[in-house]
């Protein structure tokens, strides 16, 4: 942490010395949730700009697309988001099959959308447990990831990874589910929900907690709708926005999608939303449950050829990520590799708000606002 100085002389008949600070966050900082920088410039405790500065993380992964095939690509893209890895990689195969005009195996379509789901939950149980941690209540963070591990253990059981799942393919999924998995899965979502319990116990009515967050950080509707930002930090303000809802893909379209919103939009209406998400998603992941075993066995996966070659063209492939939108804009000029894959990734426009968010807030609220934003730096920087 480094800081500048700014010395001017104060209004007023006194004519009272005033300094403003220029205090740098990061980028190595714990209260920075990575490798972020943000640059402050405080009058006293009160902050008066904000400037996120991202870039430290960045790994090309954009310029890596065009020298790689399109099943490798699949394994790079699950990493910008580590804790997003389904869905991301769901996108680039989305964007590869519309080029090919592939029709996915219905099996496939509804398992997709079941994982996406477990994904979104795992998640958002990350942000659940560390945002209370960050304020400085302990306990939450043990429940969360007690019940993360459950989803974690039929996620590695179907995929065989746990973080990293690299289970899509393009026309499909890479396996069929394992005999007895529908079970298992049932039993982590019950295991997910009796933890839900035991967080809300002890964040829902802390006083503490409520004190730190309501009325924080506020971000309404119109500022997110200006930034680009999206999911539950822009829901919470209002922008009822949600892409299973509003250009449903995978099985979305056959489910009823509940969008969780809120009005307030500061810090706790970030954490109400997510919280309640969670519970949204296992609803529809127990749906999907329930559809897949009644399916009769079938392929999990369209055949496509050793080598792919997407037609000449381009396409723009957007889905609904635990953090927000994630668009996919691929052009092909007819090879092995695409010629342009761009990310279009949540966690970016969902930090550059922060330069409107914190002006006006005190230094310790920045914390609370910070955490509330529930991004990832590899996300932000690509």
């Amino acid at each position: 942490m480094t800081v500048e100085r700014t010395v001017g002389m104060g209004a007023g008949a006194a004519g009272l010395a005033t300094e403003d600070m220029v205090l740098n966050i990061g980028p190595q900082h714990p209260a920075t949730h990575g490798v972020l920088r943000l640059r402050l410039t405080l009058d006293g405790e009160r902050i008066v700009t904000a400037e996120p500065i991202v870039g430290y993380m960045h790994r090309g992964a954009e310029k890596l697309f065009e020298v790689r095939d399109y099943r490798q690509i699949i394994m790079l893209a699950n990493r910008h988001d580590w804790l997003s890895a389904f869905g991301n990689e769901l996108g680039v195969a989305l964007a590869v099959e519309r080029m090919l005009d592939i029709e996915v195996p219905e099996r496939a379509v509804w398992l997709r959308t079941l994982l996406a789901e477990l994904n979104r939950v795992l998640n958002h149980l990350m942000f659940l447990g560390s945002y209370p941690l960050e304020l400085g209540a302990i306990t939450p963070v043990f429940y969360a990831f007690d019940a993360r591990e459950t989803v974690q253990a039929v996620m590695e059981e179907i995929s065989g990874g746990r973080m990293h799942y690299m289970f899509n393919r393009v026309g499909g999924l890479a396996a069929d589910i394992p005999e007895g998995w529908p079970g298992r899965a049932r039993a982590a979502i019950a295991a997910v929900r009796r933890g839900m319990a035991d967080i809300d116990a002890l964040i829902g009515g802390n006083e503490i907690f409520r004190a730190r967050t309501s009325g924080v950080g506020v971000l309404s509707a119109a500022q997110a709708a200006q930034y680009g930002v999206s999911g539950p930090i822009a829901r919470a303000g209002g922008l009822d926005v949600d892409l299973r809802r509003d250009d449903p893909y995978l099985a979305y379209r056959e489910l009823d999608v509940p969008v969780v919103t809120r009005t307030a939009g500061d810090c706790l209406a970030r954490f109400e939303c997510l919280a309640e998400q969670v519970g949204v998603s296992l609803r529809l992941a127990e749906a999907c449950l329930d559809q897949l075993e009644e399916l009769p066995p079938g392929p999990i996966a369209a055949p496509t050829g050793k080598r792919i070659r997407p037609p000449a063209g381009h396409t723009y492939v957007w889905t609904e990520n635990p953090l927000g939108v994630n668009g996919y804009y691929l052009v092909s000029r007819g090879e092995t590799t695409p010629w342009r894959l761009k990310l279009r990734s949540a966690s970016f426009n969902n930090i550059q708000v922060l330069g409107e968010m914190l002006p006006g807030a005190l230094v310790a609220d920045m914390i609370a606002i910070l955490g509330s934003m529930f991004f990832v730096v590899g996300d932000v920087d690509r």
